[in-house]
């Protein structure tokens, strides 16, 4: 797999864990569809491995919270809560059945440092370390809904702040925030063509 030559210090629970990915992906979404259907065979590469573009990013320090909004299925919390088994996630969405699909994955790979909610962004009231997100919002929006969940207190070497990922042309999107927020190409960390126009976008708050 891929994954693990972009990634060759995992453990063997961390390399057991990501291949059951596949197999319960696959089940769940022939229930509950989460991930297009012609998309499922590009599990690892289009879901796992961007999603892993944040721990190439940042390597969070053991202890540190986690928000993963808007996640569906469980992108990016669930690679990185298997990434970082130390650091605690909070996977939120507005749809129940993905926050499902999330919890009964996390669940059977045994994750205990995972844990999934349905409600919406605006109804989250805790507190972060950083807010990450695989992101069809609009930034500026994002921004308004998450900005009283990032905790003042530090303890990484990034300010806290927000982590999303997106793609395409993200000049106009990015200009309120003129040159605090940080734009870095996935293809610098993966060559697969299919990250080419992919970014890690990283706004301290």
């Amino acid at each position: 797999m891929d994954l693990f030559s972009y990634f060759p210090a995992l453990t063997p629970r961390q390399r057991e864990q990501f291949e059951a990915l596949d197999a319960l992906y696959r089940d769940w979404n022939a229930k509950i569809n989460v991930i297009s259907r012609k998309d499922i065979d590009n599990l690892y590469l289009h879901h796992v491995l961007h999603s892993l573009a944040i721990a190439k990013y940042i390597n969070f320090k053991s202890g540190t919270r986690i928000l993963d909004i808007g996640t569906g299925g469980g992108f990016p919390g669930i690679p990185l809560a298997i990434m970082f088994p130390e650091c605690h996630f909070r996977l939120i969405d507005s749809i129940g059945k993905k926050i499902r699909v999330a919890t009964e994955v996390a669940g059977s790979i045994g994750l205990t440092n995972v844990e999934a909610f349905h409600r919406r962004g605006e109804e989250e009231k805790d507190r972060f370390d950083f807010v990450v997100s695989r992101a069809v919002m609009p930034l500026p929006d994002l921004v308004k809904i998450v900005r009283k969940n990032i905790s003042k207190s530090q303890h990484n070497a990034l300010p806290n702040g927000l982590i999303v990922l997106k793609g395409g042309h993200l000049d106009e999107e990015l200009r309120p925030f003129g040159n605090i927020v940080e734009q870095v190409p996935v293809t610098g960390y993966f060559d697969d063509e299919w990250f080419k126009d992919k970014k890690v976008i990283y706004l301290p708050m």
